[in-house]
């Protein structure tokens, strides 16, 4: 058989293989966050490690605004949901990365601060008693200029991205 036959008689073989299962009824779906039994979610407020008492409360309350919206589902108490998100905020630093250097005699002049916020998380399946996500280690940087800002636009900055990595995580694991 020259080479030409057999290109012909592969391509008309891969054209009665698409239309033979082409009525076929079987499908792929790739898995999707979350589950289709998981319809709400409770969230419950993370321990702090921290000095930022104030840290708890405001992650908790941006988790609860956004996350259920985020995965399409419906916050619900712990007593009666289907899965709940629940972690620790380990570390708060503010740091200095931009900045000018000293002159001769004088303090180096600090441009820009970023505050930085690490938090332990997971996401359980409680229907079927199953860690759906986790992640030891979810970091967020907030920026904010040292001249017009204060560190409470880095704050928000930093925990906003926090909870859009959660849901970026949970929905990358399916």
């Amino acid at each position: 058989m020259t080479s030409r036959v057999m290109s012909r008689a592969m391509y008309r073989g891969a054209i009665a293989l698409v239309v033979s299962t082409s009525g076929c009824s079987y499908s792929f779906k790739a898995g999707s966050f979350p589950p289709e039994h998981v319809k709400t979610i409770a969230v419950q407020p993370f321990e702090n490690d921290t000095n930022r008492f104030e840290l708890a409360g405001e992650l908790y309350d941006e988790l609860l605004r956004n996350l259920p919206r985020a995965l399409g589902i419906r916050t619900a108490g712990e007593d009666v949901a289907d899965a709940i998100v629940r972690g620790t905020i380990t570390r708060y630093d503010v740091i200095a990365p931009n900045y000018r250097a000293a002159a001769e005699g004088q303090a180096a002049q600090v441009l820009q601060r970023q505050v930085s916020i690490t938090v332990t998380v997971e996401i359980v399946d409680l229907v079927e008693n199953v860690v759906l996500w986790e992640s030891r280690s979810v970091v967020a940087l907030g920026e904010f200029l040292e001249a017009s800002e204060t560190e409470d636009v880095g704050r928000a900055e930093a925990i906003e991205l926090l909870v859009q990595k959660i849901v970026d995580g949970a929905q990358s694991n399916w």
